[in-house]
């Protein structure tokens, strides 16, 4: 039986699309990865979202940005990253556990280019740095 990893964020753009990204490449293979929005950007994911993916070696370029509603199933674990979304979906359900990484976002960076990536990148490590504790505590990392 598979273990399955929902990540919710309002938008579903940049941070829960990088989590989803990441926890895929380090997930053992039983693990299902998904992310959601509870209001989804029509505009798709953030194009620096797929970039700092890329810098990792992840291709998310056929990410979309999607509606809860629209997941089946129930999930494990459900994690949002933000405090709107945790605040909107908060009977949200979880078989284990639902955790909140109330991180900021990234798109929210401002005009300049340079400061926007340097945001994006910050938020990108920071979900692989929690992304990593958390999994091998609970079991769900690739082995090496």
């Amino acid at each position: 039986m598979s273990t399955r990893i929902l990540f919710v964020c309002t938008g579903n753009i940049a941070r829960s699309q990088m989590a989803e990204g990441l926890a895929r490449a380090l997930a053992a293979p039983e693990v299902e990865v998904a992310s959601a929005g509870t209001k989804p950007n029509p505009k798709g994911v953030h194009p620096l979202a797929i970039e700092m993916l890329r810098e990792k070696g992840i291709d998310a370029s056929a990410h979309r940005s999607k509606h809860i509603d629209e997941l089946r199933g129930e999930f494990d674990y459900v994690i949002t990253l933000c405090d709107s979304a945790a605040q909107e979906c908060p009977t949200f359900p979880a078989r284990r556990a639902r955790l909140h990484w109330g991180l900021t976002d990234p798109a929210a960076a401002g005009d300049d280019p340079a400061r926007q990536r340097a945001l994006f990148r910050e938020i990108r490590d920071e979900i692989e740095r929690r992304l990593r504790e958390w999994m091998a505590k609970e079991g769900l990392l690739k082995k090496p």
